[in-house]
């Protein structure tokens, strides 16, 4: 009985030590094909950029000479190994330059500086119609693709730095197109951005205000503390991530605060103008009324307008009379401060069908 006994107690740890071996095996090959399938994500946006990039001529060619620069911004925030090869370089990226065609007579002209949107997220012909309108108008254009965008592979990606460095970046590609360009009035530089890039603009306003002539931002993340607690956990995870903040927001309120425009209103020194949407699906009225109000609160001087009309989050960036009539009021704002060659533009179709200008 005692060696029947033993015979089934080894025979029971022996299963166990297979069904062990079986569950890592499984672990294993699980996180092999999670690494799989985040490589194929990567490379899916390179192939992407490569194929977007080859319709910018198309769209706007005809209107602008296009280029692509490769330049460079200040260190990571964070290096995980901060005595190893490399560490503490400059960070290499991307930017798109716009120059007007047709303009040889008019002298200098005007930059504007036009960062994205998305929390991971890159330049694209989405904006075509914006950067018509812009060189239509004489300026000249730089948007850079700043630390953590989008289709340059996993570790550009994990260089995010979300209301951090990724400001320096966007004062790079200014100041690279300021001492580079030989059209470009470094007096008249001003700075537009949607969402992310609207909180670029925000923040580039507030620590580079020598830097910027003045600025609109569209629909603006404006207040990561808040914005942690409306939205759900896979939004969160971008930023608790390791290579990123690394901790909630309940952990380090602070750092989620360094990085909100909303606790940087009294640095505002620049004219601005910011538009809302009380219909917006992404960044919610409530965020960008919380900037409202403490710039309001701070004296500062600046404009805002809520546009209660269809479209939500991009609804004055649409191909809509709504949409149009904002965009006159954003470019007669920048007009102002920036004046441009050609500040009167048509907005709309031309009877060709195509989208003018």
């Amino acid at each position: 009985m005692k060696k029947l006994i033993a015979f089934l107690t080894v025979a029971v740890l022996a299963g166990a030590v297979a069904i062990s071996l079986a569950d890592e095996d499984v672990e294993a090959r699980l996180e092999a094909l999670e690494n799989g399938l985040d490589r194929a994500g990567h490379e899916r946006d390179v192939l992407a950029k490569l194929i977007d990039d080859v319709l910018w001529t198309d769209r706007v060619g005809d209107v602008a000479v296009v280029e692509k620069v490769r330049i460079y911004g200040p260190p990571k925030w964070r290096e995980a190994n901060p005595n190893g090869i490399g560490a503490g370089n400059p960070v290499k990226f991307y930017s798109y330059l716009f120059t007007p065609k047709g303009l040889d007579g008019a002298g200098k002209l005007p930059l504007l500086v036009l960062p994205h949107g998305g929390v991971h997220a890159d330049f694209t012909t989405y904006y075509a119609h914006i950067v018509r309108e812009l060189v239509a108008q004489g300026y000249i254009v730089i948007a850079p693709e700043y630390r953590g965008s989008t289709g340059y592979g996993k570790g550009f990606y994990e260089t995010i730095d979300y209301g951090g460095r990724e400001v320096g970046d966007a004062l790079a590609a200014r100041d690279w197109a300021v001492a580079n360009h030989p059209r470009v009035d470094p007096d008249r530089v001003g700075i537009l951005g949607w969402s992310h890039g609207g909180l670029i603009t925000l923040m580039s306003l507030f620590d580079h205000p020598e830097a910027y002539r003045c600025g609109f931002a569209g629909v603006p993340v404006s207040d990561l503390v808040m914005r942690m607690g409306y939205l759900g956990q896979d939004y969160r995870d971008l930023y608790e991530a390791e290579f990123h903040i690394g901790q909630d927001v309940e952990s380090n309120i602070a750092e989620y605060k360094r990085r909100s425009p909303v606790w940087n209103v009294e640095k505002l020194t620049r004219p601005l103008r910011i538009h809302t949407n009380p219909h917006d699906e992404d960044v919610n009225y409530i965020e960008v009324e919380h900037l409202i109000q403490a710039l309001k609160a701070a004296n500062k001087d600046f404009e805002s307008e809520v546009y209660d009309v269809p479209g939500g989050h991009s609804f004055d960036r649409l191909d809509t009379p709504e949409a149009w009539a904002a965009r006159r009021e954003i470019y007669a704002f920048l007009a102002r401060y920036l004046k441009p060659p050609n500040p009167k533009i048509s907005l709309g179709l031309t009877p060709e069908g195509r989208a003018a200008p």
